[in-house]
């Protein structure tokens, strides 16, 4: 039944106003949604007036509430999905966001150009799953392909004069990528990671870099934060907390 209802909305509205709309629905009901508890979780550990960076944007919706909650931070937005982007766009404008900076080109180990994936189920576009095209990704790999900019986050100039206090990170799967075309900001900076990791290699070499690097891996539980335990927690989602000196 929901795949019906979304493509008869796809296909009426088009792509970009139905994720459009979507993104505003998402937005009304995030604060209530128990899957978005560890988001907010992460939201309660930054403050007012830093430099926040939104990797793996998509639609906008976290991007929005990041920027709302803490107007005099600066939220860089990394979107390479050209109707995702378009959505994002859309959103910043609709909420007057002026502290939002949005980067429409995807993040990785090298730069360049890199081809993606829009994964299509049945003629439905899976927005929420669109990923970068590579061997280490086996997943949802049946959709429209498109080629996109790809930059190391060590090389953004704008970026290196900047403390970075926390990374929200989505990717679907190139999050080590990510990370560690970014080893020598996360190294100096020190910013809290919050991010969405399946249970795969991609997640075992950012836990080593990570751990590398001074971090500890933490998952919330019973609404406080508690060292990962393999045997104990099934979450996908990880909180990274540096190490005190």
């Amino acid at each position: 039944m929901k795949h019906t209802v979304k493509y008869i909305l796809q296909k009426i509205l088009g792509l970009e106003n139905y994720l459009f709309v979507f993104s505003l629905f998402t937005m009304g009901k995030l604060k209530y949604d128990r899957k978005e508890r560890d988001f907010l979780h992460f939201l309660s550990l930054l403050s007012d007036g830093e430099t926040l960076l939104d990797i793996g944007a998509n639609i906008g919706v976290m991007t929005v509430h990041m920027a709302r909650r803490f107007p005099a931070s600066t939220v860089c937005s990394f979107e390479p999905v050209p109707v995702n982007l378009l959505v994002l766009r859309k959103m910043v404008k609709l909420f007057g966001l002026k502290n939002v900076t949005v980067y429409g080109f995807a993040l990785g180990d090298h730069s360049g150009e890199m081809a993606m994936i829009l994964p299509e189920d049945r003629s439905v576009a899976l927005h929420g799953l669109s990923h970068v095209k590579h061997y280490s990704i086996q997943e949802f790999n049946k959709g429209k392909e498109f080629t996109v900019a790809m930059k190391r986050l060590d090389d953004i100039q704008e970026l290196k004069s900047l403390e970075i206090a926390g990374i929200k990170l989505d990717v679907e799967n190139f999050e080590y990528f990510v990370l560690s075309g970014g080893k020598e900001l996360i190294d100096r900076c020190k910013p809290v990671i919050y991010s969405e990791l399946w249970d795969n290699k991609n997640r075992i070499n950012t836990f080593r870099m990570l751990e590398n690097s001074g971090y500890r891996i933490m998952v919330r539980e019973h609404k406080k934060l508690v060292p990962f335990d393999r045997k104990k927690h099934q979450t996908q989602n990880f909180f990274f907390l540096p190490v005190a000196d």
